[in-house]
């Protein structure tokens, strides 16, 4: 299905590959308001955190690479999608350069579009979930198959808020690492944490 959303005038066009080959933590932040879109359903991203190389001792690739974890090594503008404590789908956005492995945890979104009614879209289980986005979706490229992000508004300085990973407590001085992206006040943030925020 081809998206066109539009948001105060958004274009609605696929963010290019070129937009992920950055380094995670400035992709983290500049996914923020753009709309990510899978199985007729499109939602604004609040939440996200950078995970930012093999140094990162929460970061996936701190294991080595695997079979489960090749994904990223790159190329950039792919989906990483993994399943954890036996119930839940995450999705990643692969970032940096090809060969350094890094990505984006997508934690949160505010309903846009292609949902029947309510629906709670804050922690990347449940916008999984809600998107149907699974382990089918693993290493699908984010400009042209189905699993898109749309380019959107930015949000505004002001407007955002930093702070530590969430679920990371194992990754000893990683794990304070202001890492986290998030847009004040939105309901799509995860509950909780959203106190958290530093300069």
């Amino acid at each position: 299905m081809a998206w066109t959303v539009n948001i105060a005038g958004a274009p609605g066009d696929p963010l290019p590959h070129s937009f992920y080959e950055r380094p995670a933590r400035v992709v983290a932040r500049a996914l923020l308001g753009k709309v990510l879109v899978h199985a007729g359903r499109a939602g604004r991203i609040v939440e996200t955190e950078a995970y930012v190389g093999a140094h990162d001792l929460a970061c996936h690739a701190a294991r080595g690479r695997t079979a489960r974890t090749q994904i990223l090594w790159g190329p950039p503008g792919r989906a990483y999608v993994y399943f954890i404590y036996g119930m839940h789908w995450c999705f990643n956005a692969v970032t940096g350069r090809e060969g350094r492995p890094a990505a984006v945890l997508v934690r949160g979104l505010e309903p846009v579009a292609g949902f029947d009614g309510p629906v709670r879209l804050d922690g990347p289980g449940r916008l999984c979930r809600a998107l149907d986005i699974t382990g089918a979706q693993n290493g699908a490229d984010l400009v042209t198959s189905g699993l898109r992000i749309l380019d959107a508004p930015g949000v505004p300085g002001r407007a955002a808020e930093r702070g530590p990973r969430i679920g990371v407590d194992y990754a000893e001085e990683w794990a304070e690492r202001p890492l986290r992206f998030w847009v004040r006040g939105s309901p799509g943030v995860s509950r909780g944490r959203r106190s958290r925020a530093v300069p």
